[in-house]
């Protein structure tokens, strides 16, 4: 889209996602000891499990703080017993959410989910109703001025689905789920390294706020993220220039 820088946008992202570090050991302990818990504690046989622990190791999370969350999620440790949920609704514009949580007690979720909502112009849906405008996948975003056509060999071979080069010059590669971080191990060993990389739900199609809308949408978005039990908010809303 003419009227948005990709690269601007997902820089936006995770320096907003980095000012957020003191709630970031919790959600990731979370995250952990729930991908344990679905599909047993070994990461080599486990792909959520391992993109648990490499985002936690990123974030310089103590080895222990990792193993013990393993462990609660196996069993071996007494811990609280959380559960996966998903809420679905509209922001600014119409843009779509979604927001992934973890939580011991849902009734108490869909009320701060729904309240967050209708405090910032936005309104909670129906199961499913903006789901299906997503990509479940793993993105890998790239810098402008990275070889473009080595890079696109490279990913493929690795066995990723697709590479899109942007406006902007960024490249974004993109991965199923269970593949990213195989393929993001075999671009690092290719000397590609991602600025920024995650599985996550790509919009199909995006809706590009500006001005009083970008930043009540941004409310909305912080609001959500700033509840204890939401692990992703995901939005089809991009910010123009």
């Amino acid at each position: 889209m003419a009227g948005h820088s990709k690269w601007a946008n997902i820089q936006h992202r995770k320096g907003r996602q980095d000012a957020k570090r003191g709630k970031v050991f919790t959600k990731l302990i979370k995250e952990v000891t729930v991908a344990a818990k679905m599909g047993g504690g070994d990461p080599a046989s486990n792909p959520r499990l391992r993109l648990a622990i490499d985002k936690a190791r990123a974030e310089s999370m103590p080895k222990d703080n990792i193993e013990n969350a393993i462990k609660r999620g196996t069993g071996q440790l007494e811990g609280v017993n959380y559960e996966e949920s998903r809420y679905e609704g509209y922001g600014i514009g119409g843009a779509a959410v979604i927001v992934d949580c973890l939580t011991d007690n849902k009734v108490r979720t869909v009320a701060d989910v729904r309240h967050a909502f209708s405090k910032y112009g936005g309104n909670l849906g129906t199961d499913g109703c903006v789901a299906f405008q997503f990509d479940h996948c793993g993105q890998l975003m790239f810098a402008p001025g990275t070889d473009e056509d080595a890079l696109m060999e490279a990913a493929l071979e690795a066995g990723a689905e697709d590479v899109i080069a942007n406006d902007d010059g960024s490249i974004e590669v993109i991965t199923g789920p269970a593949e990213f971080s195989a393929v993001k191990d075999a671009l690092d060993a290719a000397g590609f390294k991602a600025e920024f990389g995650e599985v996550t739900m790509k919009p199909q199609n995006e809706t590009e706020l500006s001005g009083d809308d970008a930043a009540k949408m941004q409310r909305l978005l912080d609001a959500l993220d700033s509840l204890d039990d939401v692990q992703e908010v995901y939005t089809s809303a991009v910010f123009g220039d």
